[in-house]
């Protein structure tokens, strides 16, 4: 399922249009984004949470040329499912 087809299903679901179901979209999307950036956890109980952890800089090898690289440390978003999504889709 792509964003248009999650904001039709949205609308659908709502009983409102398809606008209304994209801005809420973006709004919840925006709002997630929000929190993870200031280093806040988002967590929706039995659907699942978002937390922010970070990667440390680490050795790699190009794979085409076996040469050794520097990867630098970074931010990754994680997301671990509730368990009533994990019980839904198992």
């Amino acid at each position: 399922m792509n964003k248009t087809e999650l904001i039709d299903a949205m609308a659908a679901d709502a009983g409102i249009t398809k606008a209304a179901a994209k801005k809420a979209l973006e709004s919840f999307l925006g709002n997630v984004e929000g929190s993870l950036k200031k280093g806040n956890r988002v967590s929706l109980v039995g659907f699942g949470s978002w937390a922010v952890s970070k990667r440390n800089a680490r050795e790699g090898r190009n794979p085409q040329t076996g040469q050794t690289i520097q990867i630098a440390a970074k931010n990754v978003v994680k997301f671990k499912a509730g368990s009533e999504l994990s019980d839904a889709v198992n």
